[in-house]
């Protein structure tokens, strides 16, 4: 059984108002109205300073239940957003292991999900270690990158992108957050993202919502549950205005939707939903059993819903 020991947080403590992005973003004022006003974004965090395994470590460095316990640790995976996060010949899932004292550990990194992978990693860490067979045996993943490219810093005409980094320890022990599902769907015919022609995007556009609910839907269904039996979804950050209108496509009261973060980071590729959760747990918005959905998106075009139980 998969199951989330710990997950910790860190966001950046440089914050950059939305509106001062409109140059560096290309937005002109009625866009950037758009992304204040409708998408509720009003700032991103940054770190100019720090490298990407600064960033990770930063996240890694607030998990306690690794300390002691690092000889348990199997596999240390980067759940990336992008293909290439940082100039040859860096290797950050390396320099990462090595520097948690994780050395002995299997580093690899997964991304064709996008923004999506980091529900993918849970989910084949979890696999990978009910095989081994030891029940002590943990993963440690790993989320967030750099805004180091204006590709990286905003989804065109949906989100600003942030710095933001989540560390998730991984086991399989049921006194933990269990994992009851996974469901996620890759609408292949829109691989070319953020190059689809002008027919291919308006029919991304209109397939969105209906998508993102298909799979959430699709992963309470195999817990044998229904969506008013859960308490709240953790989503990706992209903006306010696609979760108010996937809630109300669902019959799914919005405050049940965790949207606090939305303005506060922006969107931070993986870690969103893993950012999320921690926020909440640490305001005490979870009870012992409740139940509740990480939800996102990645380009390509990815759709994942994975649902757990506090």
């Amino acid at each position: 059984m998969t199951s989330l020991e710990e997950v910790a947080a860190h966001l950046p403590s440089a914050r950059i108002p939305i509106g001062e992005l409109s140059d560096e973003l290309g937005l002109s004022a009625a866009e950037m109205k758009v992304y204040r006003r409708f998408y509720g974004l009003a700032e991103v965090c940054r770190e100019p300073g720090g490298t990407l395994t600064d960033l990770l470590l930063a996240a890694a460095g607030k998990l306690d239940g690794l300390r002691g316990r690092e000889e348990r640790v199997r596999y240390v995976v980067q759940a990336r957003t992008m293909p290439v996060v940082v100039p040859h010949p860096v290797n950050p899932v390396h320099e990462l292991r090595d520097a948690l004292g994780l050395g002995h550990a299997t580093a690899f990194a997964v991304t064709h999900h996008a923004c999506a992978s980091g529900l993918l990693a849970v989910d084949l860490v979890g696999k990978l270690l009910a095989s081994d067979g030891d029940p002590d045996a943990l993963a440690l993943v790993l989320t967030g990158e750099k805004t180091f490219t204006l590709a990286a810093q905003t989804v065109p005409g949906t989100a600003a992108n942030s710095e933001g980094a989540a560390a998730v320890l991984v086991g399989t022990r049921d006194d933990r957050d269990r994992m009851l599902s996974y469901a996620a769907r890759t609408h292949g015919r829109f691989y070319e993202c953020l190059s689809l022609d002008d027919e291919l995007a308006g029919e991304y556009q209109q397939i969105y919502t209906e998508a993102l609910a298909e799979v959430m839907l699709a992963a309470v269904a195999k817990a044998g549950l229904q969506l008013d039996d859960v308490a709240v979804v953790f989503p990706h950050n992209v903006n306010r205005l696609s979760w108010a209108r996937l809630a109300r496509h669902l019959g799914l009261p919005l405050e049940r939707v965790f949207l606090d973060n939305v303005p506060v980071t922006g969107h931070c590729f993986c870690a969103d939903p893993f950012i999320n959760y921690r926020t909440a747990l640490d305001l005490g918005r979870l009870r012992p059993g409740d139940r509740y959905l990480l939800a996102t998106v990645g380009l390509g075009s990815t759709f994942s819903a994975m649902l757990f139980e506090h």
